[in-house]
């Protein structure tokens, strides 16, 4: 007999087949379409499978139709529920076979919650065992994969798996419960049958960001004034800053008006600017999208795939701490021979300790992310930007604090005082490593002592208006959800995403749209509950003490379903009312999503896109159709109305949305003047943002 080793992905099936062959690997195919690999290692037969993910997901157990509530539920194959799933089929029945010939079963699986339920559910269904050993690695390096299988757990973590099978469950029930309320409460009210969603998470989310909107809207802007002092080399400003009274700035104007100006005071101060923490997650996807504007998601997934190549640790970490059993100079050694970090890396190898600026945020299963020292092979442009960002940020908390100074000037001017300060830099120190990341306002002034007299050349009043609140940002959301305890480092990026597919936010600069304020408001009106963060933050919460033993996952579930059973039983008796209010909203985000423009015929229309079922196509038609036939056709993808203007006709455009590709902006104008020559450009350069159709 022999063992099974059971991996998340297929890439790292392979470096566990290499890591621990003692000789020729067998590489084998499961009808035609899985790889899995037989080896030798000491005298021991071991065979090496893939999941893709989940191969075992949630279904509701004796399904009734649609209704609610519903509680009991199943795992079942993933391909059985969700045809977007077959692929996984293969992968599993894989698995099934091979275990038929072992008697020993190894879970490798990415060490933390969701990896731990992917094994813990292959070991139970397809495996049919009741335990497993267990890999746990945070790199994929052969030397850790290999210390990793000698040094196997003798048991699968139940606490991790137990809490990670109550997440699913609770996620399950608040989905689709709250989901089919949603549904049936319009299809109830208006007989009309159209999918709206809402979950544990995403509820919540979704309410912070529609107080924010509301803010904006009916934020009122209140003027203010500035008073600035300019010099030959430097401005000062008035020591109130924000003046509300326009008639004391003018005042403060008129006595200062051609009267000497004397440096009053100055105050020097220098400090140290410790190294930055290693990155967690949360910080890389800031850091990431402050510097490269990648999103959130796509930084958790370029991660994802240094981290399957080995060029860096386990990405889906809470720490911002390394710990010494990584090896310090042994990676710093293996990264001085990437010529762009040698010198950095000799500087930081010839320091007589290497202790890096941990933070104090920890993560049982991980470390910080850091670079594990291994060249880097054909990486795309935002996978070198995102793993020199780790490397440096890594080599930089090893750094040495930078020294700074600020430097303050006061300036009187017949009793009333002005401001001028600066910073600069006096001692680089890690800033030096982290390089062109490490940016930070430089302002000199110049040398000058007490008493001098300031040359003013104007003193100048500007009036302004206090701002709106900013919108949150995808990066920035996701901070504000970490800082609230709602969702998993894993899993904040794909709420948000998931609140744009449901058509609630829009714009990179996240605008909830009329659906998603009039589901909030709707919602908070009838069932507050449902938004509610302290209840998802209070879950958070009893999974992490079911991690660490402290609180079982059936206490949880009873408590769970006995709030979901109050919070539907108040939805159900304000039912109609919630569903008019919905597709109400639902259809002026939709008209609003579709509006191109005016149309540039018949003047009183309005351009549409519309939908063909016939052709299965998309257009632009006027709404005043069939009295006005102005029409104009779309290339195929899915398009999205903008508030652009093409720059050569001044015709609205459109944004064309294809599956794999990068969207690009379209002219609907069939005869702009440019067509034929940015069509050349869109074949010829990829970068070519707006293209113009043919003239049909």
């Amino acid at each position: 007999m022999a063992e099974l080793i059971i991996t998340e992905k297929p890439s790292v099936a392979q470096k566990i087949a290499n890591a621990l062959a003692d000789g020729k690997i067998e590489s084998n195919t499961y009808n035609k379409k899985v790889k899995y690999y037989k080896i030798k290692h000491g005298k021991n037969i071991i065979y090496v499978a893939s999941a893709v993910g989940h191969l075992y997901n949630l279904a509701e157990k004796n399904k009734q139709g649609w209704t609610y509530p519903v509680f009991e539920v199943e795992w079942k194959p993933s391909y059985e529920i969700n045809k977007a799933s077959s692929y996984t089929k293969n992968y599993l029945n894989a698995i099934i076979s091979i275990a038929k010939k072992c008697n020993s079963f190894c879970v490798a699986t990415d060490y933390d919650i969701e990896g731990e339920v992917i094994g813990y559910n292959i070991i139970k269904y397809a495996c049919k065992q009741k335990d497993a050993r267990r890999m746990k690695y945070s790199t994929t390096t052969k030397e850790d994969l290999k210390e990793s299988y000698d040094k196997a757990l003798k048991h699968l973590n139940f606490a991790q798996t137990e809490a990670g099978l109550t997440r699913h469950t609770l996620d399950w029930w608040w989905g689709i419960n709250l989901s089919r309320a949603l549904t049936l409460s319009i299809r109830n009210a208006t007989k009309r049958f159209k999918v709206l969603s809402i979950g544990r998470v995403q509820g919540p989310a979704l309410k912070i960001l529609a107080e924010r909107e509301k803010e904006i809207k009916s934020f009122k802007p209140v003027p203010f004034w500035q008073i600035e002092l300019i010099s030959d080399k430097f401005s000062a400003w008035h020591k109130e800053d924000k003046i509300w009274d326009k008639k004391e700035a003018d005042k403060i104007l008129k006595k200062t008006k051609n009267k000497d100006a004397i440096l009053s005071k100055i105050d020097k101060k220098e400090f140290k600017q410790s190294p930055p923490n290693p990155f967690d997650l949360t910080a890389l996807q800031l850091e990431a999208y402050k510097l490269f504007n990648i999103s959130p998601k796509q930084c958790l997934e370029i991660a994802q795939e240094l981290y399957t190549n080995s060029y860096i640790s386990y990405p889906r970490t809470s720490s911002n701490q390394l710990p010494e059993t990584i090896g310090y100079k042994k990676i710093i050694t293996a990264l001085s021979k990437q010529k762009d970090y040698t010198k950095i890396c000799n500087y930081l190898l010839s320091k007589k300790s290497l202790k890096p600026n941990n933070g104090k945020k920890k993560d049982p299963a991980h470390p910080a992310i850091y670079p594990t020292g291994e060249i880097p092979k054909n990486l795309e442009a935002k996978e070198k930007k995102v793993y020199d960002l780790i490397v440096r940020r890594t080599l930089a908390s090893f750094g040495d604090p930078a020294t700074r100074e600020t430097l303050t000037f006061e300036i009187d001017v017949n009793k009333e005082i002005f401001i001028a300060k600066g910073t600069k830099t006096i001692d680089k120190g890690w800033h030096e490593i982290y390089g062109k990341y490490a940016k930070f306002e430089e302002v000199e002034l110049p040398n000058l002592n007490e008493n001098d007299k300031i040359k003013v050349k104007e003193i100048k009043l500007h009036e302004k208006e206090t701002q709106p609140p900013k919108r949150y940002t995808p990066a920035s959301i996701i901070k504000e959800l970490e800082k609230l305890n709602l969702g998993t480092k894993a899993t904040r990026a794909q709420i948000i995403d998931n609140l744009f597919e449901r058509n609630y936010l829009n714009n990179k600069s996240i605008e909830v749209t009329d659906l998603g304020l009039k589901t909030v408001e709707t919602l908070d009106k009838y069932c507050p509950e449902i938004l509610d963060p302290n209840l998802t933050r209070e879950f958070e919460t009893d999974m992490e003490k079911i991690t660490q033993n402290k609180k079982k996952s059936k206490d949880i579930l009873e408590k769970a379903k006995s709030s979901l059973i109050k919070i539907l039983n108040k939805f159900k008796k304000h039912e109609i009312k919630i569903g008019k209010e919905l597709i109400e909203a639902n259809d002026e985000t939709v008209e609003q999503e579709n509006t191109v423009g005016p149309c540039n015929k018949c003047k009183d229309g309005t351009l549409m896109i519309k939908y063909s079922p016939k052709f299965k196509t998309r257009f632009v038609a006027c709404s005043k159709y069939p009295d006005c036939k102005n029409t104009f056709s779309l290339p195929r993808g899915l398009p999205k109305s903008t508030d652009k203007k093409c720059p050569e006709c001044g015709f609205p455009m459109v944004t064309i949305i294809r599956a794999g590709k990068r969207p690009f902006d379209y002219c609907i104008n069939k005869e702009c003047p440019k067509k034929l020559e940015w069509i050349k450009q869109q074949q010829t350069k990829s970068s070519v943002t707006v293209v113009h159709e043919k003239k049909s």
